[in-house]
């Protein structure tokens, strides 16, 4: 439910965003967003969309909800979405500036590479450090001692 609820009001964000930009009639900014559907980083736009409002919408289905393993691979979809969201945030406003002389494809650097890699380093080595200093109990085999109270 709330991932229903969430991609809901993320759909509705997006589509303000539109209409803002619309309205407002700022050429800048109706041409940035624009851009983000239709330009050069269209792609990542549409994944993001896809995954942080259409995704979220299968949940409206009971087969789906009461489907574990499908409810799992849909908050993958979603997390995916959000990263999504942050790099056409990013990318897209940074790749066109007001002069066109100065509009660039964004490409990673190694360094910026080597930062996301080290997340998941730093990420697993706090993982493994938490398995080996502190108690990792499979619940199956707690429940199974703990006393009904009935």
């Amino acid at each position: 439910k709330v991932i229903l609820a969430t991609g809901s009001m993320v759909g509705y964000a997006y589509a303000m965003e539109f209409f803002i930009a619309w309205y407002g009639a700022n050429s800048y900014e109706g041409f940035a967003f624009i851009n983000r559907a239709f330009g050069n980083y269209w792609w990542a736009y549409w994944i993001m969309v896809s995954c942080n409002v259409i995704c979220p919408q299968l949940f409206w289905f009971k087969g789906i909800i009461t489907n574990t393993p499908l409810v799992w691979i849909i908050s993958i979809f979603v997390n995916i979405g959000m990263w999504f969201e942050r790099f056409v945030i990013i990318v897209t406003s940074l790749h066109r500036d007001f002069l066109p002389s100065s509009w660039v494809m964004y490409h990673a650097t190694w360094v910026e590479v080597g930062i996301f890699l080290g997340t998941f380093g730093l990420f697993f080595t706090c993982f493994f450090m938490f398995a080996k200093f502190l108690p990792v109990i499979n619940m199956a085999e707690v429940k199974s001692i703990i006393k009904d109270k009935e």
